[in-house]
């Protein structure tokens, strides 16, 4: 450890500007601390703002006018819901006392959090040194005793002191290193990994939940496969998700060039490179869990081998993994249904509008785009160029056409039940053919298309002969049928297929 203290300018915002400034008046010290810090000199937006004070909880709550304290490790978050609206809609502001901590017997929490009246305190108890940065916003004072900004600039993962001391006190750690590492692109020290590797098994002392909310921030991060490798290659993954290790080694043949591991981990960064949500990059590291329990071998003498129905133990699989690891039931479910249906369709040649229309049934019209885009990354994790091919393309042009409305006389605000009304007509075909020479007149002149209107206008249409209403109907079935293959070309020439 050494005295470091650096002039530089941060760009604050100026309601956390205000908080800091406000302890200050009150006499006491205000310094910005950890991952605010580090995102700040990293030029990356900080998501949350922490403060660090030799204000105690109390005096903190006797500073500002709403706060909310339910903890006991003495944080109390600054609830200020006007300077939110007036300054990026910055809501909570968390200050937290300096604080020593004792031992952490069951490597979760602190037995005891004792507040403390220096910063050089603080900053020791935590975990990674580009997370022991304090910053003085009022002087342009960084305190940085661990050399955090040496390893900002080295892309380097190290503990604050004791590597072993570090996760033995939090074993969260171990993953939160990998999740760092994978979030900004960092690598880890040598002695940070190897006490990572040996002690490995505390993670299982960890909440699940805990555990969960590290792992969805490494699949969340730009680099899910940096995160995965490491997780891997460190001894956690067999204690979270061990299913995934069995793909190693474990060979396709056939159109995959990569083993089930590879192409698993592929596939994920693809879903992170097009910065996809959550239940999709989800399903692609799960897609094919079920490949280890459904492997058989191919034709004789071949090199191939079969994997059939590994989408249904895939689903059955990633419906144990998440439940496990607690993720909600609506994620849950809808990551089955992308698992469970990867594998729709094979031949866009022989695929039909009423077979596009039974998988849109099945995982429904707002999930049928995600279903689309995990195909892309399974073929992605094939090793195919990421050009999207003739067979891709007709999928997506297929899934627009079924999606699409068509154009109809369901389309009008009038039924033939408002006609009948109006125009005390009887049930008959008059009736369809008043609806389609309104329809004819509105897809020329959509503003027509108005109760008002066209109770008017069938009250006319009514009277008309039977020949002069059946020429009119007729302009309208052929003008809808003009407007529908308009739009369908349209559709084809957007994907460019036929």
């Amino acid at each position: 450890m050494k005295n470091n203290y650096t002039k530089i300018e941060l760009k604050i915002p100026t309601s956390v500007l205000i908080a800091t400034q406000t302890l200050k008046n009150k006499g006491f010290s205000a310094y910005l601390v950890g991952g605010c810090v580090r995102d700040s000199l990293m030029n990356r937006p900080p998501k949350d703002w922490d403060i660090t004070t030799n204000a105690k909880p109390e005096d903190i709550i006797k500073t500002f006018p709403k706060t909310v304290y339910e903890n006991k490790f003495g944080t109390v978050t600054i609830v200020n819901e006007e300077l939110a609206e007036k300054f990026n809609n910055l809501k909570n502001i968390e200050v937290t006392p300096y604080r020593r901590e004792s031992t952490y017997s069951d490597q979760r929490h602190p037995d005891e959090v004792e507040f403390c009246d220096q910063l050089e305190d603080d900053l020791s108890r935590r975990d990674f040194t580009i997370n022991a940065l304090a910053y003085d916003p009022d002087n342009n004072d960084l305190i940085d005793l661990y050399d955090g900004v040496r390893d900002i600039k080295d892309k380097i993962i190290r503990t604050v002191g004791n590597p072993d001391k570090r996760f033995q006190e939090d074993a969260l750690r171990l993953l939160r290193a990998i999740r760092f590492a994978a979030e900004l692109n960092f690598v880890l020290d040598p002695k940070t990994q190897g006490s990572i590797t040996q002690n490995a098994k505390l993670i299982t002392k960890t909440s699940v939940e805990r555990i969960r909310d590290e792992f969805v921030k490494i699949i969340m991060s730009t680099n899910p496969v940096r995160g995965i490798r490491l997780m891997s290659n460190c001894g956690l993954l067999k204690y979270i998700i061990p299913e995934l290790e069995k793909g190693i080694g474990m060979e396709q043949g056939g159109e995959h060039i990569y083993d089930v591991w590879e192409h698993t981990l592929l596939s994920t960064q693809h879903a992170a490179e097009k910065n996809w949500p959550l239940h999709v990059r989800l399903a692609a590291l799960l897609h094919d869990i079920g490949k280890i329990k459904t492997r058989r071998p191919g034709e004789k003498g071949s090199k191939t081998w079969t994997f059939y129905g590994h989408e249904v133990f895939s689903e059955r699989m990633t419906r144990n993994i998440l439940g496990k690891l607690r993720f909600p039931v609506k994620l849950t479910e809808t990551v089955l249904k992308l698992v469970r249906n990867h594998m729709f369709f094979s031949d866009p040649d022989k695929i039909t509008l009423s077979a596009v229309r039974r998988i849109i049934a099945k995982v429904g019209p707002d999930l049928i785009w995600d279903l689309m885009n995990l195909r892309i990354c399974d073929r992605i994790g094939m090793g195919r160029p990421k050009e999207e091919p003739y067979r891709l393309r007709k999928y997506q042009s297929m899934i627009e056409e079924a999606l699409r409305a068509p154009t109809s006389v369901g389309m009008l605000k009038i039924d033939g039940n408002q006609i009948m009304k109006v125009t005390h007509e009887t049930p008959g075909p008059k009736i369809g053919m008043v609806l389609n020479a309104l329809m004819e007149e509105v897809l020329d002149k959509p503003e027509l298309n108005t109760k008002k209107y066209l109770e008017k206008r069938a009250v006319k249409l009514i009277e008309l002969p039977i020949n002069t209403l059946e020429k009119l109907a007729q302009k309208g079935k052929d003008r809808r049928g003009e407007i529908e293959e308009k739009e369908l070309i349209k559709i084809r020439g957007k994907y460019r297929v036929k």
